[in-house]
This record gives structure tokens, sequence and C-alpha cells, in this order.
């Protein structure tokens, strides 16, 4: 992967990161925002995967119904943010429509992809910190807007 800072401003600090063929996106992005010591940001991505899994929340199971997608896939978007966990560390939540050979699509929750020739990722950090709190009533973890 490579990495540029664009511009800091006020607390606001905006990357472009490039990943390269094989890396999987996921890994690279938190441990990006983990060696940055990012704790809030948006992010948004484009590019293309030879292989991704997104998923589905299912309530019943409180857990990801896994959707694989094992082709070549373009990302039409990507969008999430980065918080910090209840222990500090980067948390990283991101969703991505993902086009197939036949124009149809796959979307979700991402979970992984591997990338394939690239993915395109803006990362604009924000002055305050986002905290990310299990919430064990719905079984995931959500913003809390309410924590310091």
């Amino acid at each position: 992967m490579k990495s540029k800072l664009l511009s800091e401003s006020d607390g606001v600090r905006l990357f472009a990161l490039v990943l390269d063929p094989g890396e999987e996106a996921f890994a690279a992005i938190r441990d990006f925002a983990a060696r940055q010591g990012i704790k809030g940001a948006s992010v948004s991505a484009i590019g293309a995967f030879e292989r991704a899994t997104v998923g589905w929340f299912d309530f019943g199971s409180r857990d990801y119904r896994r959707i694989p997608v094992d082709e070549q896939c373009e990302v039409l978007s990507m969008l999430g943010d980065i918080g910090q966990d209840a222990d500090g560390a980067a948390s990283v939540h991101l969703h991505a429509v993902l086009g197939l050979s036949d124009g149809s699509t796959r979307g979700g929750h991402f979970l992984d992809g591997v990338v394939h020739p690239t993915l395109e990722v803006m990362v604009t950090e924000t002055p305050r910190h986002l905290c990310r709190r299990k919430r064990p009533e719905l079984g995931i973890a959500l913003l809390d807007l309410a924590a310091p």
C-alpha cells in the first residue's frame, strides 16, 4: 500500500491510500488507521477485487450471513467510518456495493476483499474521536456519540 497525506488543517487530515494487487483491503485500512492513530474518520473507496465477502446482519443469530463474491468485481462504492473500540483500538465499519460482470451487484457490510488491480481509498480524519460500543441487546457495536 502507498499512502499520502494530502492536507492537514485544524485537526483534520486527508489521506489517499492506494492498495496493491493481492492486499486484503479491510486489514490494510484497519492497520493504516492504527499506525496513524486515527480515532475518528470517514472512508470512501473505489477500485476492484479479485474476490470479496460482504455480509448481511441477521439479528436472530446476531451474526453476519456471509455473501461471497468469488469473481472479479468492481468496487462501485465503499463507504464507512473509523472509530475506536472500548480498548482504544481502531474500529473500522465499511459497507460496499460490488459490480459483477453481468451488471448485477452484491452489497452489504464489507468483511474482506483481495485487491485486483487497485483500491483507491480516501480517509478524512476528524479532530474528534468516534467511540464504538458493543450493544448487547443488538449483538453489534455501534457509534456512541455520548462517549467522551
